[in-house]
């Protein structure tokens, strides 16, 4: 393990069997993330950067090589610890994944009911995760009564309901428009600033170069470029 890492990846591919043979999706990956960083994984659609949150959540594995979480191998998981496992990990989608028969409050306490956590400490954190994401107001609000930005504020709350160490946001502005997309950018820079690890997956350019952070660029399956205070160059 790199010192200090709370994910590394160690000479990870990934290779699918399609009906035209092999594709590889991911070709030896190394990469190690430090706890509170807050890293965008840049490059153009189908280059490998879900994949590499996919191995990441245990939702595949890995052809060959290691991929550790706070120095546990994730491929000796059992099926009974991966949902502990993904729990410490919270996930942000392009598509929101909302419930739409529950308001914006129950979509988040029902997270926190299915790993059976206590009524009172439900009413206690719901509220306060609500504020963080400024949707105290909108508690009661169906998704199809919030705007685009609402919806992916109210999955950030989702995420954020068992206290992650780390947060995966996979295109997480890709059906919003200029204004919300920033609005999530900054929330996500505020959720990192309090100290939460954020790995941000996307092909918007203009996000990575206004963000000044670290950025691997993935193409075709390799990492290209791994640069703090990085840009998005292809």
């Amino acid at each position: 393990m790199v010192h200090d890492s709370v994910i590394e990846f160690k000479n990870v591919s990934k290779i699918y069997q399609t009906n035209n043979g092999e594709c590889a999706a991911l070709t030896k990956v190394d990469l190690a993330v430090r706890p509170k960083d807050f890293l965008s994984v840049a490059g153009p659609s189908g280059s490998g950067k879900s994949t590499l949150l996919k191995l990441l959540l245990g939702e595949e594995r890995p052809t060959d090589g290691q991929i550790f979480f706070n120095g546990q191998d994730i491929a000796l998981f059992s099926t009974s610890e991966m949902p502990h496992l993904r729990r410490r990990i919270g996930t942000i989608f392009q598509d929101f994944k909302l419930l739409s028969n529950k308001t914006v409050y129950e979509n988040i306490a029902f997270a926190m009911e299915m790993v059976g956590k206590p009524t009172k400490e439900i009413e206690q954190d719901v509220p306060q995760v609500l504020e963080l994401v400024g949707l105290s107001d909108k508690t009661e609000y169906f998704p199809h009564q919030l705007s685009g930005g609402e919806k992916q504020r109210a999955s950030i709350a989702r995420a954020l309901i068992h206290r992650p160490e780390v947060i995966l946001a996979d295109e997480p502005t890709g059906n919003l428009d200029l204004l919300n997309t920033w609005d999530v950018v900054r929330l996500l820079l505020k959720i990192n600033e309090l100290g939460t690890t954020i790995i941000l997956a996307t092909h918007d350019r203009e996000i990575i170069n206004n963000l000044n952070r670290r950025v691997i660029t993935i193409n075709r399956g390799k990492v290209i470029r791994d640069e703090e205070n990085g840009r998005y160059v292809l």
